[in-house]
């Protein structure tokens, strides 16, 4: 097995382990899950596929197998597995212990939303000669417009920020790692070059905007518009 498996093992192992937890009853979630995993994932599969092949990124063969799929190393097919369902378990977690409530309008939030969403689409195009961070940055920018117009309240949410934050950390701390061994190397010709520690800015807006869609995704297949 490779360093990048035992990863994406760390990564999900604790949801794995607590997923039939009476109180949360996680696997009651698993077509929701599986239907935010299987749409959002192949979205950035794709990107990830694209990417690859453009040379934004690049995989170090001393951590990963020699299966491929979509060009994709089987380690980074399996990441857009691991980690939605990891986090959505989080999130469910969140609710249980946490609850959730309303913390501004949403319809407040509708004109915000369509506003940020916007001025980061148009911003991205100033990054025409750096494609990873454009489609960065262009990535927030059709997230937020999404949400907003499709799952407005999941802005409104308490549960939802609470969310953000700590899977913010989490990725964090694996993606350090996939950074600083490195599993992951970057081309400097696709990115900005600022950096949090060995992380490119562009990982974080990244990350926020498929775990943004994940859980909207999730949400909308649970039947629910809103966090309850």
């Amino acid at each position: 097995m490779s360093l990048y498996f035992y990863i994406n093992l760390a990564i999900v192992i604790f949801p794995l382990i607590f997923s039939f937890e009476r109180r949360i009853k996680y696997y009651s979630k698993a077509k929701s899950v599986l239907l935010s995993t299987l749409s959002v994932g192949a979205l950035f599969i794709a990107w990830d596929a694209f990417a690859t092949y453009r040379g934004h990124w690049s995989f170090n063969p001393s951590h990963i197998c020699e299966i491929e799929l979509f060009g994709l190393p089987i380690e980074e097919i399996l990441f857009f597995v691991t980690v939605p369902y990891s986090c959505l378990f989080i999130f469910e977690a969140i609710l249980y212990f946490f609850g959730d409530s309303r913390i501004f309008s949403p319809n407040k939030w509708l004109f915000v939303g369509v506003g940020v969403g916007v001025a980061l689409i148009l911003i991205s195009f100033g990054f025409y000669s750096k494609e990873y961070t454009l489609l960065a940055i262009l990535s927030v920018g059709l997230s937020i417009l999404f949400v907003s117009f499709f799952s407005v309240r999941i802005f409104s949410s308490r549960a939802y920020w609470i969310y953000t934050f700590v899977t913010f950390w989490l990725f964090f701390v694996f993606n350090c790692v996939l950074t600083s061994l490195p599993v992951v190397e970057y081309s400097p010709s696709a990115i900005s070059g600022l950096r949090v520690i060995t992380i490119p800015i562009e990982d974080f807006m990244f990350n926020f905007s498929m775990l943004t869609l994940y859980l909207a995704v999730y949400l909308w297949a649970r039947g629910s518009s809103r966090v309850k």
